[in-house]
């Protein structure tokens, strides 16, 4: 387990058996580049500057597709890009679904995101509907 609290991954790269990666709190955005971490289980991304802008948030979920493939947790509370009460009092449970599909959309190994784990449903609903998934309201 890694605690890390910077601005700079780079040195991650050294540590290429990393299972797990704690980067809360670190103001990190949706340019967050990590190297190649095939044995990434667990990645928590709580409390940054994470948001759904035009299509930054599929950029990085793309990222971590690719550098990450092993990862089955991933909580990305506290962000924008994920619409729920701690972030928005505006946003409701309909916002917050329509995020989970998305995501799982993109990373479909995950087994838990943010605090709950991930069901069929949800996963079949991701594979049908999850691309078109954004979280936007009309005003």
């Amino acid at each position: 387990v890694a605690f890390v609290v910077c601005r700079s991954l780079e040195g991650l790269k050294t540590f290429s058996y990393l299972e797990e990666l704690i980067l809360d709190n670190n103001l990190l955005g949706n340019d967050l580049l990590l190297p190649r971490l095939p044995h990434l289980h667990t990645l928590t991304l709580n409390k940054n500057q994470i948001s759904f802008r035009r299509n930054t948030c599929k950029i990085l979920l793309d990222h971590l597709a690719e550098v990450v493939p092993s990862l089955q947790y991933l909580s990305l509370l506290g962000n924008m890009a994920c619409p729920n009460e701690l972030v928005c009092k505006e946003k409701d449970e309909d916002d917050y679904q329509r995020y989970r599909y998305f995501v799982l959309h993109k990373l479909t190994n995950l087994k838990f995101l943010d605090t709950r784990k991930v069901t069929r449903r949800e996963r079949e609903e991701a594979v049908v509907r999850g691309a078109f998934m954004k979280v936007v309201k009309p005003k």
